[in-house]
Protein backbone atom coordinates (compact mmCIF):
# COMPACT_ATOMS: atom_id res chain seq x y z
CA UNK A 1 0.00 0.00 0.00
CA UNK A 2 2.91 2.25 0.25
CA UNK A 3 2.90 3.42 -3.01
CA UNK A 4 -0.85 4.78 -2.96
CA UNK A 5 0.23 6.65 0.16
CA UNK A 6 1.48 10.08 -2.10
CA UNK A 7 -0.80 9.36 -5.18
CA UNK A 8 -2.72 11.78 -4.02
CA UNK A 9 -2.05 15.09 -1.54
CA UNK A 10 -4.94 15.09 0.72
CA UNK A 11 -3.71 17.75 2.88
CA UNK A 12 -5.82 20.20 1.41
CA UNK A 13 -9.01 17.91 1.93
CA UNK A 14 -7.95 16.93 5.54
CA UNK A 15 -7.62 20.65 6.83
CA UNK A 16 -11.34 21.35 5.20
CA UNK A 17 -12.71 18.60 6.72
CA UNK A 18 -11.20 19.59 10.04
CA UNK A 19 -12.33 23.17 10.19
CA UNK A 20 -15.78 21.99 9.33
CA UNK A 21 -15.89 19.83 11.91
CA UNK A 22 -14.58 22.24 14.21
CA UNK A 23 -16.77 25.49 13.22
CA UNK A 24 -20.13 22.36 13.29
CA UNK A 25 -18.52 21.51 16.84
CA UNK A 26 -19.00 25.13 17.94
CA UNK A 27 -22.49 24.28 18.64
CA UNK A 28 -23.18 20.35 18.31
CA UNK A 29 -22.76 18.21 20.80
CA UNK A 30 -21.09 14.61 19.94
CA UNK A 31 -22.62 13.61 16.57
CA UNK A 32 -19.10 12.32 15.40
CA UNK A 33 -20.90 9.61 13.43
CA UNK A 34 -23.50 11.57 11.86
CA UNK A 35 -21.17 14.94 10.85
CA UNK A 36 -18.54 11.90 9.57
CA UNK A 37 -21.33 10.65 7.39
CA UNK A 38 -22.82 14.18 5.89
CA UNK A 39 -18.88 15.12 4.89
CA UNK A 40 -18.82 11.76 3.49
CA UNK A 41 -21.86 12.36 1.12
CA UNK A 42 -21.04 16.22 0.69
CA UNK A 43 -17.81 15.09 -0.56
CA UNK A 44 -19.62 11.75 -2.68
CA UNK A 45 -22.16 14.50 -4.49
CA UNK A 46 -24.69 12.68 -2.93
CA UNK A 47 -27.92 13.52 -1.04
CA UNK A 48 -28.71 12.61 2.35
CA UNK A 49 -32.21 11.89 4.63
CA UNK A 50 -32.08 12.15 8.62
CA UNK A 51 -33.94 10.60 10.59
CA UNK A 52 -34.91 11.59 14.10
CA UNK A 53 -37.28 12.20 16.73
CA UNK A 54 -37.84 15.73 17.64
CA UNK A 55 -35.47 17.77 19.24
CA UNK A 56 -32.43 16.18 18.20
CA UNK A 57 -30.91 19.04 15.95
CA UNK A 58 -32.18 17.55 12.77
CA UNK A 59 -32.58 20.83 11.05
CA UNK A 60 -29.99 22.59 13.24
CA UNK A 61 -27.01 20.07 11.90
CA UNK A 62 -28.03 21.20 8.33
CA UNK A 63 -28.20 24.19 8.63
CA UNK A 64 -24.78 24.25 10.33
CA UNK A 65 -23.42 22.27 7.39
CA UNK A 66 -24.84 24.87 4.89
CA UNK A 67 -23.27 27.65 7.00
CA UNK A 68 -19.46 26.44 6.62
CA UNK A 69 -20.08 26.81 2.72
CA UNK A 70 -19.92 29.71 0.82
CA UNK A 71 -22.74 28.79 -1.25
CA UNK A 72 -26.41 29.01 -1.81
CA UNK A 73 -28.65 27.84 0.79
CA UNK A 74 -32.57 27.33 0.96
CA UNK A 75 -34.83 25.80 3.03
CA UNK A 76 -38.32 24.24 2.33
CA UNK A 77 -40.86 23.16 4.77
CA UNK A 78 -43.09 20.52 3.49
CA UNK A 79 -47.06 20.66 4.54
CA UNK A 80 -49.99 18.85 3.61
CA UNK A 81 -50.49 21.57 1.14
CA UNK A 82 -47.01 22.55 -0.31
CA UNK A 83 -47.62 22.25 -4.04
CA UNK A 84 -44.77 21.10 -6.73
CA UNK A 85 -44.59 24.49 -7.95
CA UNK A 86 -43.80 25.81 -4.80
CA UNK A 87 -40.65 23.19 -4.84
CA UNK A 88 -39.88 23.68 -8.54
CA UNK A 89 -41.09 27.25 -9.96
CA UNK A 90 -43.96 27.93 -12.24
CA UNK A 91 -44.35 29.83 -15.53
CA UNK A 92 -45.74 33.51 -14.38
CA UNK A 93 -47.49 35.56 -17.31
CA UNK A 94 -45.94 38.86 -18.03
CA UNK A 95 -48.40 41.49 -19.33
CA UNK A 96 -46.34 43.58 -20.68
CA UNK A 97 -44.48 41.24 -23.09
CA UNK A 98 -47.29 38.87 -23.35
CA UNK A 99 -45.40 35.82 -22.17
CA UNK A 100 -45.09 33.74 -19.82
CA UNK A 101 -42.04 33.78 -17.73
CA UNK A 102 -40.40 30.68 -15.19
CA UNK A 103 -39.92 32.04 -12.35
CA UNK A 104 -37.16 29.68 -9.98
CA UNK A 105 -38.55 28.04 -6.78
CA UNK A 106 -36.31 27.56 -3.98
CA UNK A 107 -34.76 24.03 -5.36
CA UNK A 108 -32.50 25.90 -7.22
CA UNK A 109 -29.84 26.61 -4.85
CA UNK A 110 -26.73 24.93 -3.96
CA UNK A 111 -27.78 23.17 -0.67
CA UNK A 112 -31.47 22.41 0.20
CA UNK A 113 -33.09 21.45 3.24
CA UNK A 114 -35.80 19.78 3.07
CA UNK A 115 -37.74 19.69 6.28
CA UNK A 116 -39.82 17.20 7.40
CA UNK A 117 -40.13 15.58 3.80
CA UNK A 118 -42.54 13.23 4.63
CA UNK A 119 -45.28 15.92 5.51
CA UNK A 120 -46.50 16.62 1.95
CA UNK A 121 -48.46 14.13 -0.72
CA UNK A 122 -47.20 12.02 -3.23
CA UNK A 123 -47.56 14.98 -6.14
CA UNK A 124 -45.02 17.15 -4.17
CA UNK A 125 -42.34 14.19 -3.35
CA UNK A 126 -42.75 13.07 -6.94
CA UNK A 127 -41.63 16.40 -7.94
CA UNK A 128 -38.12 15.84 -6.53
CA UNK A 129 -37.52 12.79 -8.79
CA UNK A 130 -35.50 14.54 -11.54
CA UNK A 131 -34.09 17.19 -10.05
CA UNK A 132 -32.37 14.88 -7.32
CA UNK A 133 -31.39 12.96 -9.81
CA UNK A 134 -30.17 14.51 -12.93
CA UNK A 135 -29.92 18.32 -11.33
CA UNK A 136 -32.48 19.66 -13.53
CA UNK A 137 -35.99 21.25 -13.57
CA UNK A 138 -38.40 20.55 -17.07
CA UNK A 139 -41.15 23.17 -16.92
CA UNK A 140 -43.39 23.17 -19.88
CA UNK A 141 -41.00 21.95 -21.98
CA UNK A 142 -37.73 23.75 -21.45
CA UNK A 143 -35.08 22.21 -18.80
CA UNK A 144 -33.16 24.70 -16.49
CA UNK A 145 -30.24 23.18 -15.52
CA UNK A 146 -28.93 23.28 -11.59
CA UNK A 147 -25.62 25.22 -10.41
CA UNK A 148 -23.43 23.27 -8.70
CA UNK A 149 -23.23 21.53 -6.05
CA UNK A 150 -26.63 20.41 -5.61
CA UNK A 151 -27.17 19.03 -2.56
CA UNK A 152 -30.69 17.89 -0.71
CA UNK A 153 -30.84 17.30 2.97
CA UNK A 154 -34.17 16.01 4.10
CA UNK A 155 -35.70 15.02 7.64
CA UNK A 156 -38.53 13.25 9.51
CA UNK A 157 -39.51 11.88 11.70
CA UNK A 158 -40.01 8.12 12.49
CA UNK A 159 -42.55 7.67 14.83
CA UNK A 160 -45.40 10.11 13.74
CA UNK A 161 -47.79 8.86 11.79
CA UNK A 162 -50.71 11.60 11.75
CA UNK A 163 -50.41 13.91 8.87
CA UNK A 164 -47.47 12.41 7.34
CA UNK A 165 -47.06 10.61 3.57
CA UNK A 166 -44.15 7.37 3.37
CA UNK A 167 -41.95 8.16 0.75
CA UNK A 168 -42.37 5.73 -1.99
CA UNK A 169 -38.94 3.54 -2.67
CA UNK A 170 -37.87 5.51 -6.04
CA UNK A 171 -37.58 8.64 -3.96
CA UNK A 172 -35.70 7.01 -0.96
CA UNK A 173 -33.34 5.31 -3.55
CA UNK A 174 -32.58 8.67 -4.40
CA UNK A 175 -30.79 9.32 -1.02
CA UNK A 176 -27.14 8.19 -1.08
CA UNK A 177 -27.47 7.72 3.03
CA UNK A 178 -30.09 7.53 5.43
CA UNK A 179 -28.79 8.66 8.64
CA UNK A 180 -30.57 8.20 11.91
CA UNK A 181 -29.64 10.25 14.52
CA UNK A 182 -30.24 8.77 18.46
CA UNK A 183 -30.61 10.54 21.72
CA UNK A 184 -27.68 12.08 23.36
CA UNK A 185 -25.51 9.46 25.51
CA UNK A 186 -23.26 10.01 28.60
CA UNK A 187 -22.69 13.58 29.71
CA UNK A 188 -23.87 15.19 26.16
CA UNK A 189 -26.92 16.63 27.29
CA UNK A 190 -25.36 18.34 30.05
CA UNK A 191 -22.98 19.64 27.63
CA UNK A 192 -25.62 20.80 25.72
CA UNK A 193 -27.38 22.76 28.51
CA UNK A 194 -24.39 24.75 29.41
CA UNK A 195 -24.03 25.20 25.47
CA UNK A 196 -27.87 26.11 25.42
CA UNK A 197 -27.12 28.48 29.03
CA UNK A 198 -24.32 30.60 27.60
CA UNK A 199 -25.64 31.01 24.12
CA UNK A 200 -28.39 34.08 23.87
CA UNK A 201 -30.10 32.61 21.18
CA UNK A 202 -29.98 30.16 18.34
CA UNK A 203 -28.94 33.12 15.78
CA UNK A 204 -25.98 33.52 18.02
CA UNK A 205 -24.92 29.79 17.34
CA UNK A 206 -25.34 30.09 14.10
CA UNK A 207 -23.20 33.53 14.04
CA UNK A 208 -20.49 31.79 15.71
CA UNK A 209 -19.97 29.17 12.36
CA UNK A 210 -17.69 30.41 9.94
CA UNK A 211 -17.78 29.49 6.05
CA UNK A 212 -14.49 27.48 5.10
CA UNK A 213 -15.25 26.16 2.01
CA UNK A 214 -15.92 27.39 -1.43
CA UNK A 215 -18.10 26.30 -4.65
CA UNK A 216 -14.63 25.79 -6.28
CA UNK A 217 -12.59 24.40 -3.21
CA UNK A 218 -15.59 21.66 -3.23
CA UNK A 219 -15.74 20.81 -6.68
CA UNK A 220 -11.27 20.19 -6.20
CA UNK A 221 -11.96 18.25 -3.85
CA UNK A 222 -14.55 16.06 -5.42
CA UNK A 223 -12.23 15.58 -8.25
CA UNK A 224 -9.85 14.13 -5.60
CA UNK A 225 -12.61 11.45 -4.21
CA UNK A 226 -13.01 10.69 -7.69
CA UNK A 227 -9.32 9.16 -8.17
CA UNK A 228 -8.94 6.81 -4.89
CA UNK A 229 -7.77 3.85 -5.90
CA UNK A 230 -9.93 0.77 -5.67
CA UNK A 231 -8.58 -2.91 -5.90
CA UNK A 232 -10.78 -5.12 -8.26
CA UNK A 233 -11.66 -7.50 -5.37
CA UNK A 234 -13.31 -4.68 -3.61
CA UNK A 235 -15.60 -4.22 -6.95
CA UNK A 236 -16.18 -8.20 -6.01
CA UNK A 237 -17.35 -7.06 -2.57
CA UNK A 238 -19.91 -4.65 -2.90
CA UNK A 239 -21.17 -6.54 -5.88
CA UNK A 240 -21.83 -9.11 -3.32
CA UNK A 241 -23.32 -7.29 -0.64
CA UNK A 242 -25.91 -5.49 -2.97
CA UNK A 243 -26.95 -8.92 -4.81
CA UNK A 244 -27.02 -11.04 -1.12
CA UNK A 245 -29.97 -8.47 -0.37
CA UNK A 246 -31.85 -9.32 -3.24
CA UNK A 247 -32.03 -13.05 -2.24
CA UNK A 248 -32.32 -12.75 1.65
CA UNK A 249 -35.18 -14.35 2.96
CA UNK A 250 -35.73 -11.85 5.36
CA UNK A 251 -36.03 -9.07 2.54
CA UNK A 252 -39.06 -8.69 0.44
CA UNK A 253 -37.46 -5.87 -1.37
CA UNK A 254 -33.90 -6.08 -2.65
CA UNK A 255 -31.16 -3.04 -3.69
CA UNK A 256 -30.84 -1.79 -7.07
CA UNK A 257 -27.80 -1.29 -8.88
CA UNK A 258 -27.92 2.05 -8.07
CA UNK A 259 -26.96 1.31 -4.27
CA UNK A 260 -23.82 -1.15 -5.30
CA UNK A 261 -22.57 3.00 -7.06
CA UNK A 262 -24.04 4.38 -3.73
CA UNK A 263 -21.61 1.74 -1.51
CA UNK A 264 -18.46 2.50 -3.99
CA UNK A 265 -18.69 6.12 -4.68
CA UNK A 266 -19.40 7.32 -0.79
CA UNK A 267 -16.19 4.20 0.43
CA UNK A 268 -13.83 5.73 -1.64
CA UNK A 269 -15.22 9.24 0.26
CA UNK A 270 -14.97 8.18 3.35
CA UNK A 271 -11.11 6.68 2.69
CA UNK A 272 -10.34 10.24 1.96
CA UNK A 273 -11.74 11.65 5.26
CA UNK A 274 -9.85 8.91 6.88
CA UNK A 275 -7.00 10.08 5.28
CA UNK A 276 -6.22 7.34 2.16
CA UNK A 277 -6.61 7.25 -1.22
CA UNK A 278 -7.68 3.78 -1.34
CA UNK A 279 -10.67 2.14 -0.03
CA UNK A 280 -10.63 -0.96 2.21
CA UNK A 281 -13.28 -3.43 3.18
CA UNK A 282 -14.05 -2.29 6.38
CA UNK A 283 -14.95 1.53 4.42
CA UNK A 284 -17.25 -0.85 2.89
CA UNK A 285 -18.67 -2.56 5.35
CA UNK A 286 -19.11 1.03 7.68
CA UNK A 287 -21.26 2.23 5.10
CA UNK A 288 -23.47 -0.71 4.30
CA UNK A 289 -26.26 0.23 6.18
CA UNK A 290 -26.61 4.02 5.52
CA UNK A 291 -26.47 3.11 2.36
CA UNK A 292 -28.61 0.23 2.06
CA UNK A 293 -30.93 0.75 5.31
CA UNK A 294 -33.62 3.19 3.30
CA UNK A 295 -33.26 1.19 0.11
CA UNK A 296 -34.68 -2.72 0.85
CA UNK A 297 -37.92 -3.80 2.43
CA UNK A 298 -38.51 -6.36 4.85
CA UNK A 299 -40.89 -9.48 4.57
CA UNK A 300 -44.26 -8.79 6.80
CA UNK A 301 -43.56 -12.13 8.85
CA UNK A 302 -40.01 -10.41 10.04
CA UNK A 303 -41.34 -7.02 10.42
CA UNK A 304 -43.73 -8.67 13.03
CA UNK A 305 -40.78 -10.15 14.68
CA UNK A 306 -39.15 -7.26 15.31
CA UNK A 307 -36.54 -7.53 12.60
CA UNK A 308 -34.70 -3.99 11.11
CA UNK A 309 -33.28 -3.28 8.15
CA UNK A 310 -29.91 -2.67 10.11
CA UNK A 311 -29.85 -5.68 11.70
CA UNK A 312 -30.55 -7.76 8.57
CA UNK A 313 -28.05 -6.18 6.26
CA UNK A 314 -25.40 -6.56 9.35
CA UNK A 315 -25.66 -9.85 9.24
CA UNK A 316 -25.23 -10.40 5.54
CA UNK A 317 -22.41 -8.22 5.38
CA UNK A 318 -20.95 -10.64 8.02
CA UNK A 319 -22.01 -13.66 6.28
CA UNK A 320 -19.65 -12.85 2.92
CA UNK A 321 -15.99 -13.28 2.79
CA UNK A 322 -13.77 -10.42 3.48
CA UNK A 323 -11.00 -9.62 0.58
CA UNK A 324 -7.98 -9.32 1.94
Amino acid sequence: MENFETRIDLTALTTTVEAIRAEVGKVIVGQHQTIDLLLTALLADGHVLIEGVPGVAKTLIAKLLAKTMSVGFSRIQFTPDLMPSDVLGTSVFMPKNGDFVFRQGPIFSNLVLIDEINRSPAKTQAALFEVMEERQVTNDGTTYLLDEPFMVLATQNPIEQEGTYRLPEAQLDRFLFKIVIGYPVGNEEVEILRGHHNRRNLTDALDAVNAVLTADQLSTLRGQVHQVHVEDKLFDYIAQIVQATRTNKSLYLGASPRASVALLNSAKALATLRGRDFITPEDVQELAAPVLRHRVLLTPEREMEGATADEVVTQLVHKIEVPR
